[in-house]
């Protein structure tokens, strides 16, 4: 059998690191631990279109920006979290990411909103040589997005909530010791649903919404519960 042709990573930006994971972070970190609003992107934040690479397909989802807002004005992070197995397969690389990525700020900055921070894990257990890892702490279901979020950027989990689309973002959330877990009914949501209603706990509620904008209506009650 041949070896696998050895893959290099050319593209270079001050928001990738050396070890291929992607931190944005556009705030100043808290003085104080501060509760965050955990969004997965693909199915969440913006329709679900399979492998996303072209920006002029980036669909912003009904209610995200109200969200947004809400969770400012309680005093919450927002802070994106996404998985990026298109890269690890090849199917674009992260020019294309973060073409997208500019395109969703633009989109939500003309709504007066914007998330605070990206997290990218591009690993995957069948990726390509670079990116293959069979169980990457950063990729969904682990939680090392979160817990980077919460480094950099003095985070209080334990006064924090998630909102996903797939059992996989909601497992992370419950590993990471998050307040609340929020299951929206877009993107994958339908299929998935049984599986987050699963998960919950006393320790880590879950609560299914149709959409973003249901989901509004939930922050005041937990973020109120963040000392």
């Amino acid at each position: 059998m041949e070896p696998e042709p050895v893959f290099t990573e050319r593209f270079t930006d001050a928001r990738l690191g050396a070890d291929l994971l992607w931190r944005d972070v556009r705030i100043e970190r808290f003085p104080a631990p501060a509760p965050a609003l955990f969004l997965d992107r693909d199915g969440v934040i913006v329709e679900e279109k399979l492998y996303l690479s072209n920006p002029d397909d980036t669909e912003l989802l009904p209610g995200v920006d109200e969200l947004i807002r809400a969770a400012h004005e309680l005093g919450m992070a927002v802070v994106e979290i996404t998985n990026q197995a298109g890269i690890a397969h090849g199917y674009f690389g992260w020019p294309e990411f973060v073409r997208v990525e500019k395109r969703l700020a633009n989109v939500l900055s003309e709504r007066g909103v914007g998330a605070d921070a990206v997290f990218a894990c591009p690993f995957h257990p069948q990726g390509r040589p670079l990116y293959r890892h069979e169980n990457h702490p950063w990729r969904k279901p682990n939680h090392g997005m979160i817990l980077e979020a919460a480094r950099l950027m003095n985070l209080a989990l334990d006064g924090s909530v998630l909102i996903g689309d797939k059992v996989s973002d909601l497992e992370a959330g419950r590993a990471a010791g998050l307040l609340l877990g929020v299951h929206v009914l877009t993107g994958h949501g339908r299929e998935h649903e049984a599986a987050s209603r699963a998960l919950a706990s006393a320790r880590f509620p879950v609560t299914v919404v149709a959409s973003a904008r249901e989901a509004v209506r939930l922050l005041p009650g937990y973020a109120s519960r963040h000392v």
